[in-house]
């Protein structure tokens, strides 16, 4: 194997011997090693490993203080990112919890087999460049909206769209499920438009009491009504020369769905109570999580107003749809929070990981950061587990590529065969391999027909 520069492995061991042999060892990486606490700080700041494999159990150093559990806090402190693999005696389980709680990646227990290090090891480096891949996807591809994180193409053609047409004055309608991030998203269609200097009114229907929403939107006239002791202007008016965001646009009242309709067609309003015809230059942001469609088929929403609002329609994918957002977002929403509250968290657990990927997230971005910062607040450890989050343990998904290919293999094969009612013939033939060829997959994952 080619040695590999990039891949800087600190080795900290007072053993010269096993640490001859694991320098040795190891030498396809970029291998830098010390004996004792001080020489290891200055490796880790002057070469920046990614992982770094730590004798738990080094001596203490002359004022008595035990170097190993010192090691692991300064080193974190420095460098926290990095991957920390700590070796312990095999009566030291409760030591390699206390590591592992201080913010370890792993442990492995003593007599070293330099092979079983070397899975672990690798395994390491992989998650530290996933890792790093998270954080510059963040900065590089994550959209010009702000406020808006995502490397998923689905959103990443959402964030061209909103580009495209916020220069207009196009009515747009963003369609998606509570929690998908409507708001920022109407937000960045004012700020990337001429309007950005206007004011950006965001105007919840589904919040307003019905026998307020004419007066809230259009004003009143002193008084229209009791206690109107005077003249006041609506949202649109306060809103003029921007852009007015009626969010769950499909609670707004028909009668007022006509109202709006004059607006869109004449831009001009009237005040409860008034006469006077108020001319207005307001862009008009329309979001629902409702199917407007189905409201129209049973009269709840009207079918001319749905066209004048959808002259631009938007589709925002949930998370669930979202590729790897989730735990792009997770570990963003995690960052900011923990700068905020000057926590020591450094990042989830492969089991939260692997949690966040398979749950569903019915409440979308909105749950997502519910349960992140809940859980930075409840973690006593520098990993935030899939317990802390309140999720369901799952198996680790498989990094290896080995591994991902056999799984995938291997489904296909009980997929076909059940297809087939185990009928090699149509099976081998649907798989485009011979009988011979699906005879050899089968006895290779142990498959066998009944």
């Amino acid at each position: 194997m080619q040695k590999n520069n990039a891949q800087t492995l600190l080795i900290v061991e007072d053993d010269v011997g096993l640490l001859t042999q694991l320098k040795w060892h190891f030498s396809d990486y970029n291998v830098v090693v010390a004996s004792n606490l001080n020489d290891a700080i200055i490796a880790i700041r002057l070469h920046e490993p990614q992982v770094m494999v730590q004798d738990l159990g080094l001596p203490p150093d002359p004022d008595g203080v035990t170097q190993g559990f010192a090691l692991v806090q300064q080193a974190l402190e420095i460098n926290p990112h990095m991957k920390l693999i700590v070796m312990t005696g095999n009566d030291c389980n409760e030591h390699a919890i206390k590591a592992v709680s201080l913010g370890a990646y792993d442990f492995y227990s003593k007599p070293v087999n330099p092979d079983t290090l070397e899975l672990i090891v690798q395994r390491a480096f992989h998650m530290h460049q996933l890792e790093a891949k998270n954080r510059a996807f963040n900065l590089s591809k994550s959209s010009n909206l702000k406020g808006l994180i995502t490397g998923d193409d689905k959103m990443l053609k959402v964030c061209k769209l909103i580009e495209r047409v916020a220069p207009t004055n196009a009515a747009c309608l963003l369609l998606g499920e509570s929690g998908t991030g409507k708001e920022v998203l109407a937000t960045s269609l004012h700020s990337l438009s001429a309007r950005s200097d206007a004011p950006f009114v965001a105007i919840n229907c589904a919040a307003l009491p019905e026998n307020l929403f004419e007066s809230e939107l259009f004003g009143y006239e002193r008084g229209a009504f009791t206690g109107a002791v005077k003249s006041t202007p609506g949202k649109f008016e306060l809103a003029d020369g921007g852009t007015v965001f009626l969010d769950e646009i499909g609670e707004m009242p028909l009668q007022l769905q006509a109202k709006l309709l004059r607006f869109l067609q004449e831009k001009v309003i009237e005040r409860v109570g008034g006469r006077k015809l108020i001319y207005l230059d307001t862009r008009i942001v329309c979001a629902t999580n409702r199917n407007l469609e189905e409201m129209m088929a049973k009269g709840e929403f009207r079918e001319d107003l749905y066209y004048r609002i959808a002259e631009i329609q938007i589709d925002i994918p949930p998370l669930r749809d979202r590729s790897s957002d989730k735990i792009l977002l997770a570990r963003y929403l995690l960052k900011k929070y923990a700068q905020e509250e000057n926590l020591k968290i450094v990042g989830f657990t492969e089991d939260a990981i692997s949690a966040i990927e398979e749950y569903s997230w019915p409440g979308n971005i909105r749950e997502l950061g519910n349960k992140v910062t809940r859980a930075a607040i409840m973690c006593e450890q520098k990993y935030i587990s899939a317990e802390d989050l309140g999720l369901k343990s799952v198996d680790p998904i498989p990094l290896n590529l080995k591994v991902i290919r056999e799984g995938a293999e291997l489904n296909a094969l009980k997929t076909t065969l059940n297809a087939t009612g185990n009928n090699i013939s149509a099976a081998a033939k649907l798989l485009g391999v011979t009988r011979p060829t699906l005879y050899d997959l089968m006895k290779k994952h142990n498959l066998s027909i009944n």
